[in-house]
């Protein structure tokens, strides 16, 4: 395959391959997945989505430790860590073709690329797993819906929020590729004239969005001790033992407004406390910060407070590598 044109591809395909340095880059307008693939067959597999900016992948470590965790708890035998690392500057090097040299710049916003790790249990009867990487451009909703924000349906998940360590085989905390009860709860709301969902577990626990993490912020204020009054900004997210999937961007985010002074906080989250929060997010490696505007129809928050909360924290996002 040869370098993107101008146009650019749709998409670019790596496939990795320990016999060659930098993985096998093929044709994405053509079939490349056996039909017996496990993948295909059962959604046996996991991935990764992460966000290159600039041709530079964005919390690649953090992807690349949680590709491993959701192989481990699959009982996937995966390439190493430096094969996805050359495969993935194949990819990007592929999609993007030529490019001026790299500056001091920052690049423009629109120099998003969406980058995805794929691993399947492979063909049956094989006992290799099937890994490759994929490159293409992002999708126009993602960009809309961090700048606009998103109206989100609490739905109820199915299983209490203590399944997971019930049920280990329920897969709960690995990111697999059986999304069709996400991807069927994302239609419902949009059938329903939302945006996205918050699951909500049986017992009452707020869990996680179909393809995201929940955030929420909470301002305080209190006396200063010189006579003056100061503003305690907290920002929560649900407990991990609530059987959900670790947010890398969370986890990013988390770190950098504690370095920036914000007060840190892990459920258990309740529905009320989303609808009394001052802002709601749904944060994402892909789409980013999603300010939530209304819940079940509620407004969370107002217009004012939402954008100065996003505007802080996505300044602090932009900070990470």
């Amino acid at each position: 395959m040869t370098s993107a044109s101008v146009a650019g591809p749709a998409a670019v395909l790596v496939f990795l391959d320990p016999e060659l340095e930098g993985g096998r880059v093929a044709d994405a307008s053509k079939p490349q997945l056996m039909a017996t693939d496990q993948g295909a067959t059962r959604g046996d597999g996991v991935f990764e989505s992460l966000l290159a900016v600039g041709g530079r992948p964005r919390k690649l470590q953090a992807h690349l430790d949680r590709l491993a965790g959701s192989a481990r708890v699959l009982e996937l035998d995966i390439p190493a860590e430096d094969q996805w690392r050359r495969a993935i500057e194949t990819a990007i090097r592929e999609f993007r073709g030529p490019q001026a040299p790299d500056t001091a710049e920052a690049p423009a916003p629109a120099d998003e690329l969406v980058v995805k790790l794929l691993v399947t249990r492979g063909v049956e009867g094989e006992g290799r797993p099937t890994c490759w990487v994929q490159a293409s451009a992002p999708g126009a909703a993602g960009r809309r819906q961090r700048e606009t924000g998103i109206d989100v349906l609490l739905l109820d998940r199915g299983y209490d929020s203590e399944i997971g360590e019930r049920a280990p085989w329920l897969l709960l905390g690995a990111k697999t590729l059986s999304y069709a009860v996400n991807m069927a709860a994302l239609r419902y709301a949009h059938h329903q004239g939302a945006d996205d969902v918050i699951f909500i577990s049986a017992d009452g626990r707020v869990l996680e969005g179909p393809t995201s993490t929940v955030l929420l912020a909470h301002l305080e204020t209190s006396d200063d001790g010189q006579g003056g009054v100061r503003t305690i900004r907290r920002l929560i997210t649900p407990q991990l033992d609530s059987g959900i999937l670790p947010g890398t961007s969370q986890g990013a985010l988390f770190t950098a407004a504690k370095a920036a002074g914000w007060e840190l906080g892990y459920g258990p989250l309740e529905p009320k406390d989303l609808l009394d929060a001052d802002a709601v997010w749904l944060i994402s490696s892909i789409r980013l910060l999603a300010p939530v505007n209304h819940i079940d129809g509620k407004e969370i928050g107002t217009p004012e407070l939402r954008k100065q909360l996003t505007a802080e924290l996505n300044a602090l996002y932009a900070t990470i590598e």
